[in-house]
C-alpha cells in the first residue's frame, strides 16, 4: 500500500496530479485545496496518500496533510459518499471548514460541495459527528500563538456564539462562521470586544 509520495510534479490537471518518483510516473486524484498547494511542474512535492483497491486497477488520493486524509478515510466510510463526493467535500469546505459544519450540524455548507444532496448531507453528519474529535488537525499557520487560556472562559465562548449568530444572520452557514469566529477570536485576544470578532470573522470568510 502506498501512504505517501515524495517526487516532483510531472503534471497536473483540473482532477488530481502526476507526481515523478524516481522516473515513474503516480496519477493522483487530490482535492482542489490540494491541487492549489502543488508547486510548479518540475518542482519537488510530497503528498500524503490513501490507496484505494479494485478490481480495473489501484486507485490514489493524494492529500496535502494528514488532517485532510483522515476526514478523507472517514467520509468514504459514510453510506453513500464514494471517494469523488469525499473529495468534492473537502475541496469546497477542507478539513477545518469539514469539522466546523460537522459539529455544528450544518448541511447547508455541506451541501455546496458538488453532488452532496439534502441525504447525504444528513447522513454526513448523523455518522461523523462523534468521529471527526479524533482527528489530528493542526491549528492554521496563520493564527499568531495563543497564551494559556486564552479566549477559552466563558465570556470568549460567548463572544463567539454571539458573532456566529451575527455571521448566520448575514446568510453565512453556521459551520463556517463558528470556524470563521473561533479563529478571529484566537487572533484578537481574550478581551476581544463582539464587533471586533464579527469584523475578524468576515475578513475570515472574504478570503478565497
Amino acid at each position: 500500500m502506498i501512504a505517501a509520495l515524495k517526487g516532483r510534479v510531472a503534471a497536473a490537471d483540473g482532477e488530481g496530479a502526476v507526481i515523478d518518483v524516481g522516473g515513474v510516473g503516480y496519477l493522483v486524484q487530490c482535492s482542489a485545496r490540494t491541487r492549489a498547494a502543488l508547486p510548479a511542474e518540475g518542482e519537488a512535492a510530497e503528498l500524503f496518500v490513501e490507496t484505494h483497491m479494485r478490481d480495473d486497477g489501484i486507485l490514489l488520493y493524494g492529500f496535502a496533510d494528514r488532517a485532510e486524509r483522515a476526514w478523507f478515510r472517514l467520509l468514504v466510510k459514510v453510506q453513500g459518499v464514494g471517494a469523488r463526493m469525499a473529495l468534492g467535500v473537502l475541496s469546497a469546505l477542507g478539513p477545518d471548514g469539514l469539522a466546523a459544519a460537522v459539529a455544528a450540524e450544518d448541511r447547508a455548507a455541506l451541501r455546496r460541495a458538488s453532488g452532496v444532496g439534502p441525504k447525504a448531507a444528513g447522513r454526513i453528519v448523523a455518522e461523523l459527528k462523534d468521529k471527526g474529535t479524533g482527528v489530528d488537525a493542526p491549528p492554521p499557520a496563520a493564527a499568531p500563538p495563543r497564551g494559556e487560556g486564552e479566549g477559552e472562559g466563558e465570556g470568549g465562548a460567548a463572544t463567539v456564539a454571539e458573532a456566529v449568530s451575527a455571521l448566520v444572520n448575514l446568510g453565512y452557514g453556521r459551520g463556517e462562521a463558528h470556524a470563521a469566529a473561533a479563529r478571529a477570536a484566537a487572533r484578537a485576544g481574550a478581551d476581544a470586544e463582539l464587533a471586533e470578532v464579527i469584523r475578524g470573522g468576515l475578513a475570515e470568510l472574504a478570503q478565497p
